[in-house]
């Protein structure tokens, strides 16, 4: 199964310049744990309710702050023509709950794939797959660029 047969396609996004109080009412609304951050239709990155936290609210920056000086800028993504097996294993190796999905052509964001996707999938080995890794014990984290 290709990612493109699961993913959502209705992605809400936010752009670099938007304060991260924008983001934190999305994430509220949505019950989510981050958000694509795209400038015009280009993929610049994610940003995590932890990003707000830690880089954030944690440094004493403002509701204001530009969710730039927030966001993660290496982002892990997939094509809509992966497959979903694939694609999962990748989120188990990086312990993450979802990826942005942007096309082969253009590399413009087209929707987004989360355990919840994959889960409802027909893959549900995948699903398990993603889960594991995710749900592992991590690592030291680290918030800095270093």
């Amino acid at each position: 199964m290709k990612v493109s047969e699961c993913m959502s396609m209705d992605v809400e996004v936010v752009g670099p310049d938007q304060p991260i109080r924008e983001a934190a009412r999305f994430m509220l609304r949505e019950d989510a744990g981050s958000m694509p951050v795209c400038d015009g239709d280009r993929l610049v990155g994610m940003i995590t309710d932890r990003d707000i936290a830690v880089r954030a609210v944690a440094e004493g920056r403002g509701p204001d702050t530009p969710v730039r000086e927030a966001m993660t800028d290496e982002v892990l993504y997939c094509y809509d023509d992966d497959d979903v097996d694939e694609v999962a294993l990748k989120m188990s190796d990086a312990q993450v709950r979802r990826f942005p999905v942007v096309s082969q052509e253009d590399r413009r964001l087209v929707g987004i794939i989360s355990l919840g996707d994959i889960s409802r999938s027909s893959e549900e080995d995948a699903a398990h797959v993603a889960m594991q890794g995710v749900t592992d014990p991590g690592g030291m984290h680290s918030q800095t660029d270093e």
